[in-house]
């Protein structure tokens, strides 16, 4: 991880649990930082349960992103969700928008299933100068789009990476290349 080049990464945090690689990810479900709106977040939770039970459907696993904190109780702090309603997501990464900071999440039910269920999770937080989401990268791909989140899917898949011992986890973009999809 440490040789790796900022080039090749969709995401890197320093700030990730779970540990292990995950080579069969092909969807990316993302909510962009700026269409969040915490007046919105259970209409939000239940248009990711729809995509939730049509990745399940279709046996896809995938990346889900957004920001505030994923199956916080409070809707101002994040998206309401349960755990059956992202249960297809292998790997979590919740960031920080410009208005909205909230810190990562370690309750134990959260922790819990992430552990039981070998999903990785990433906090990527503004204040923390070394982790970073490519955006622009994520906004150039062609996607589904349904209200508020967008679903890429790649032919070549996201490649992840979390060494558990020191908190690093590393996305890479499809195929480890730093082109686009060719859906």
């Amino acid at each position: 991880i440490d040789l790796v080049n900022n080039e090749e990464l969709l995401v890197f945090s320093d700030e990730g649990m779970g540990n292990g690689v995950h080579e069969n990810l092909f969807d990316i479900v993302y909510l962009h930082k700026d269409f969040y709106n915490n007046l919105k977040t259970q209409e939000m939770a239940e248009e990711i349960e729809k995509i939730n039970s049509l990745m399940m459907k279709e046996n896809r696993k995938y990346i889900l992103i957004g920001p505030g904190r994923w199956g916080s109780r409070d809707r101002f702090l994040g998206i309401p969700v349960k755990w059956d309603q992202i249960c297809n997501a292998k790997v979590i990464i919740e960031t920080d928008t410009e208005n909205h900071f909230v810190e990562a999440s370690y309750g134990s039910h959260f922790f819990h299933n992430l552990v039981s269920m070998n999903v990785g999770y990433l906090s990527v937080l503004r204040n923390n100068k070394r982790n970073f989401i490519d955006w622009k990268w994520l906004e150039k791909q062609s996607y589904i789009g349904f209200k508020y989140f967008r679903n890429i899917r790649c032919e070549e898949p996201f490649i992840t990476k979390i060494d558990g011992r020191r908190g690093i986890s590393i996305v890479y973009k499809n195929g480890r290349g730093i082109n686009g999809c060719d859906n």
